[in-house]
C-alpha cells in the first residue's frame, strides 16, 4: 500500500538544505518509500467536514540549486494521508493556532506530528514555565512596575516577546542601560501580550545548548555559540554550531521533562539550555538535527521516522480509505 506524508511548511524553494531539519525529515521519509506532498500553511482548508490542502507532489534530493521537484498542485484529502508533518516556522499567532484546530480533526485517521492539540497547549516560552524550578529567574508581565522591580532585583536582564521566534526582538539590558522605559513603550505599542523578562545568564557566551528529544528521550545535542557582541546564539543570526555532550545537569533537566513530553504526544521536541538553566521548549518546528548528525553521526531524522512508524504500526488494524486526490 502506498504510504503518503504531507508536509505543511514554509516555501521549500528557499530552504538551506545543509541546515533545514524538515528537509532532512523529507529525505528520510522518501528513502523509506513514503510519497511526499508539500503545501503551505495558507493552502490548508476545512470544507464541509473535510480537511483538504492544495498540495504539490514532491521529490527531494541533496543537490544545491536543484533540491526539489514539485508537480502541479492538487486537492489532497488529508484524511487519506498517513502522516502530516506540521513544520511551518512560528510566530505562534492566531494563524498558527487556527491550523492546529483544523488539523486536530484528522485524528484518528491521520497521524499529525507534532500532535496539534499538544502544540497548541505548549507555546514554547510559556510551556517552559511548567518546569519553573529548572529556569533562570523569570517574569511574564505587562505591568511596567513589575518589570522595573524585576530589573531592580536582578540588574542584568533579557527582555523578549512572549511569542517571538528566531531571536527576533530579544534585548540584553545591562544595569547601566537607560533604554528600558523606551523599550517597554515600543513593545507595548506592538504587542498586546505580556513580555518575558529573565535574569541574564552570562554562560550564554559559552553557548546555548539545543537538546533534541524523540518520544521523550534525549537523542542528541549541539552547542550554539553567539558571535562577539551578540546576546543571541541562533544560527541564522551568526551563531556557531559546536559539538556538545550532555552534562549531569542537562540529564536532570531531560529526566524532568521527558515523561511530560511523551505523555503530551510531543514526538519531536528541542529544548534550549544555557548554563544550568532551561530557557525554552521548542515544539513547533525544532531545528538542529543536521548539525548534530554532522558532529556525532547520530541520524536523528531516522530516529524520528522510527518513532512515527512505530505509532503507525500501533494504529493498525485500524484502516483508512484508499488514497485519493481530485
Amino acid at each position: 500500500m502506498t504510504r503518503i506524508v504531507a508536509i505543511q511548511m514554509d516555501p521549500i524553494e528557499t530552504i538551506d538544505i545543509e541546515a533545514d531539519s524538515t528537509f532532512a525529515l523529507a529525505l528520510e521519509a522518501q528513502r523509506r518509500g513514503f510519497v511526499l506532498h508539500h503545501y503551505l500553511p495558507g493552502d490548508l482548508s476545512w470544507r464541509q467536514g473535510r480537511i483538504i490542502a492544495h498540495a504539490h507532489p514532491l521529490k527531494v534530493r541533496r543537490e544545491k540549486g536543484a533540491h526539489y521537484e514539485k508537480r502541479p498542485g492538487e486537492t489532497l484529502d488529508l484524511a487519506n494521508v498517513d502522516v502530516v508533518l506540521m513544520r511551518q516556522d512560528p510566530p505562534f499567532d492566531l494563524a498558527y493556532i487556527t491550523a492546529t484546530h483544523i488539523l486536530e480533526q484528522l485524528a484518528p485517521s491521520t497521524l499529525v506530528v507534532n500532535d496539534p492539540v499538544a502544540v497548541r497547549n505548549a507555546p514554547e516560552k510559556l510551556y517552559a514555565t511548567h518546569f519553573a524550578e529548572w529556569m533562570p529567574p523569570t517574569l511574564i508581565s505587562r505591568r511596567k512596575e513589575e518589570i522595573r522591580a524585576f530589573r531592580e532585583e536582578y540588574g542584568d536582564i533579557i527582555v523578549k516577546p512572549l511569542y517571538g521566534n528566531g531571536g527576533a526582538g530579544v534585548f540584553h539590558l545591562r544595569p547601566e542601560d537607560e533604554n528600558l522605559n523606551a523599550l517597554l513603550d515600543l513593545f507595548f505599542d506592538i504587542y498586546r501580550e505580556p513580555l518575558m523578562v529573565q535574569r541574564y545568564v552570562p554562560e550564554v557566551k559559552k553557548g546555548d545548548k539545543r537538546i533534541i528529544f524523540v518520544e521523550g528521550e534525549p537523542v542528541g545535542a549541539i552547542n550554539r555559540v553567539p558571535p562577539p557582541g551578540e546576546a543571541r546564539s541562533n544560527l541564522h543570526v551568526g551563531g556557531r554550531a559546536e559539538p556538545a555532550e550532555l552534562t549531569g545537569r542537562d540529564r536532570e533537566i531531560c529526566a524532568a521533562l521527558g515523561p511530560s513530553l511523551r505523555e503530551a504526544g510531543l514526538l519531536f521536541v528541542g529544548i534550549d539550555v544555557i548554563g544550568h538553566y532551561l530557557t525554552e521548549i521548542n515544539v513547533t518546528s525544532p531545528t538542529g538535527i543536521q548539525e548534530i548528525s554532522r558532529f556525532d553521526e547520530t541520524d536523528i531524522a531516522a530516529r524520528v521516522w522510527d518513532a512515527i512508524e512505530a505509532r503507525l504500526e500501533a494504529k493498525r488494524p485500524a484502516s483508512r480509505p484508499p488514497s485519493q486526490t481530485n
